[in-house]
């Protein structure tokens, strides 16, 4: 049985502009029907990359395709979509004419270029205001046009940089659940975003680039290395049931104290944290703390937030950002 091709391939792909920013020897698989995260700083070299995968930009060495497809030919052109980040359409359009004007450069005419653009308007969440004018849309709004543009031609592969940005809560869970739906249909999803939460929610795999160069990658799994803590919150505490707690349970536990001038004063509750391998483990740090005459508030899992991994890996590298 022969292997399925990947929806997205580099091998040392690179675009280096004249003042030396760019992309730099970028090798990456990504398989059909994955969603996966580009995650960087203001600068790192992300938009770069989705220009010269989506043939935009050419390249400045290496190789990449796209379905099989080299980067930039016709074939692989045809099977992708794309949501730029910086995008303009003409203000005195409706959505539906926005619409209407792409399906003519995808060849889509007629009776089934209606249907797409009234199922595309209502798949994002603009329904019946589509034949409002494009001035009268909030950025949030555009967004979801740009986003009804890329999904026109029933792409195989949807690149979108910041698809969500602009869009107030309910919006970027709405968005979120569209891409959830769009991979559960066998899209491939390559995302763009500096919202941490679209892609621990959405995609599989993920790469980190900085100052031009891929720094990490791999699944949202093993670059969060599962790292799970727990909190306990609890009443009647003092630091001599900690220390039972620890050799009782054999596990590093710390603890939050309440702000007071003594510790000897526990009238308020304490969390109690600890870094746990299993759910048994928690429900016997459950058991001690009611056995020894505490009161268990609530206890509760967390694990490491994307937010933070991202944080603590760029912390303290040089960074050629806006702020440059």
């Amino acid at each position: 049985m022969n292997p399925v091709t990947p929806a997205i391939q580099t091998h040392e792909l690179s675009k280096i502009y004249d003042n030396g920013r760019g992309c730099r020897n970028i090798t990456l698989t990504i398989g059909q029907g994955e969603a996966f995260g580009f995650l960087g700083p203001n600068g790192a070299g992300k938009s770069t990359f989705v220009k010269t995968l989506v043939g935009l930009v050419k390249p400045s060495g290496g190789a990449g395709s796209l379905l099989g497809h080299p980067i930039g030919s016709l074939e692989a052109r045809q099977r992708i979509g794309y949501l730029p980040e910086l995008y303009r359409y003409p203000e005195w359009l409706s959505g539906e004419e926005v619409m209407k004007m792409h399906a003519g450069l995808l060849g889509i005419k007629g009776e089934e270029a209606q249907k797409r653009i009234r199922n595309g308007l209502d798949e994002v969440g603009i329904g019946r205001r589509g034949t409002d004018r494009v001035k009268q849309y909030s950025k949030g709004m555009q967004q979801r046009l740009g986003l009804a543009c890329a999904l026109l031609g029933d792409p195989d592969i949807l690149f979108l940089d910041e698809p969500s940005s602009a869009m107030d809560p309910v919006g970027r869970r709405e968005v979120r659940e569209l891409l959830l739906e769009l991979k559960q249909r066998g899209k491939t999803l390559f995302l763009n975003s500096h919202l941490m939460e679209d892609v621990e929610t959405v995609c599989d795999q993920m790469a980190l680039m900085l100052n031009g160069d891929m720094i990490r990658g791999g699944s949202v799994e093993e670059m969060l290395k599962v790292k799970v803590r727990w909190r306990f919150k609890v009443g009647g505490f003092s630091p001599v049931l900690l220390e039972w707690l620890q050799e009782e349970s054999g596990l590093n536990i710390g603890a939050a104290y309440p702000e007071k001038d003594s510790e000897a004063e526990w009238d308020a509750p304490v969390w109690l944290e600890a870094e746990l391998e299993n759910e048994d483990q928690a429900g016997r740090l459950n058991m001690l703390i009611v056995e020894q005459g505490m009161t268990l508030y609530e206890s509760a899992m967390q694990r490491e937030k994307l937010e933070d991994w991202f944080v603590q890996t760029v912390s303290g590298r040089d960074q050629r950002g806006e702020r440059r």
